[in-house]
């Protein structure tokens, strides 16, 4: 018998969202694949280093090696490094989002006066008296360490094949709700679907353009991603996140980081992360970007128990993060 899962509207003041969702019922679900005989494990994040692609909204990224140092007295030598200001590790390589990551304003900003931050509002309602109250203050709610650890089944949804036709999706294509029921069907999966408290993993092969070191400066600047419609269609699937193997997980047509062009179709005004708006701030759910799913869309893996587990730091905003996904190959490896 399957564990009932809860029913949102969660408590007054919850700041768990979706993954309230996390327990019995997501744990057993997950424990079959991992008891299958021909089940294999799957790194589904990028290698992170000093030269991977950097995100344009952070600062250099420098782990930098500490000299071999020893303790007086003893025998024994330790290694540690240092990493730079400004680096913001939980908005680089494959991340996490926490859902104070975003929040909405109750009216779009002129850009000319000063930033109305007091006017942001959170998911659950939160203020940013209450989430954020002063400019250099962590984030007293929603912060990444109110995140369970992440153990459930996933479902991955090969967009490459199916609205790339085998090439890696364009930047500015996005992902409709067709698009998504085409997928279950051709991958079969409609026994199944998606059920409430899975992950959804989305291989678009914009990761393929992830090169390390990134000496083209290319990955980051633009990238297909998910419809509003699509994100709208997910959350009412009450799953607990999304990930894809693009920076953004919202679409990102050329042009539109520099100001130069505007958001994806469908898109909403004065919203052009549409995606983070309402994954975050309305429906509690988490996002995760930059994942290496290659592997697991070559294998034909569709299904796995996925475990992750972003790291407990008091008042985050995101989490640098390493998931794992185990799950039973239905085609052998070909060059993709």
């Amino acid at each position: 018998m399957r564990a009932p899962l809860p029913n949102p509207p969660w408590p007054q003041g919850d700041e768990r969202g979706m993954a309230n969702q996390i327990g019995t019922a997501t744990w057993n679900r997950c424990a079959w694949h991992m008891t299958q005989p021909d089940a294999k494990s799957y790194e589904v994040s990028q290698l992170r280093s000093n030269t991977m692609p950097l995100s344009p909204f952070a600062g250099p990224y420098a782990l930098k090696a500490r000299p071999t140092a020893g303790v007086p007295l003893t025998a024994q030598a330790f290694n540690m490094d240092s990493i730079n200001e400004g680096a913001d590790p939980g908005q680089q390589g494959t991340q996490f989002d926490a859902l104070g990551h975003f929040a909405v304003l109750r009216q779009p900003w002129d850009g000319k006066s000063t930033f109305p931050s007091e006017n942001a509002v959170y998911y659950g309602g939160f203020t940013q008296q209450q989430v954020k109250p002063t400019v250099d203050s962590s984030l007293q709610r929603l912060g990444v360490d109110k995140v369970p650890p992440i153990v459930t089944s996933a479902v991955l949804l090969d967009a490459k094949s199916l609205v790339g036709n085998g090439q890696p999706m364009k930047a500015g294509q996005i992902i409709t709700v067709k698009h998504i029921e085409d997928m279950i069907k051709a991958q079969n999966l409609t026994f199944r679907n998606i059920l409430p408290g899975d992950v959804v993993f989305i291989y678009t092969g914009w990761g393929d353009f992830w090169r390390d070191p990134d000496t083209e400066k290319f990955y980051y600047t633009k990238a297909p991603g998910l419809s509003y419609d699509a994100a709208r269609y997910l959350a009412d699937k009450r799953i607990v996140a999304i990930g894809l193997d693009t920076p953004f997980v919202d679409t990102v047509p050329e042009g539109m980081l520099e100001g130069k062009g505007g958001p994806g179709e469908g898109t909403p005004p004065a919203l052009p992360f549409a995606v983070h708006h309402h994954m975050l701030t309305q429906a509690g759910i988490h996002l995760i970007e930059n994942m290496k799913l290659d592997e697991m869309a070559n294998d034909h893996t569709w299904l796995s128990c996925a475990m992750i587990l972003p790291l407990r730091e008091k008042g985050a905003a995101g989490s640098p993060i390493r998931p794992v996904a185990i799950g039973v190959p239905t085609q052998k490896s070909t060059a993709r």
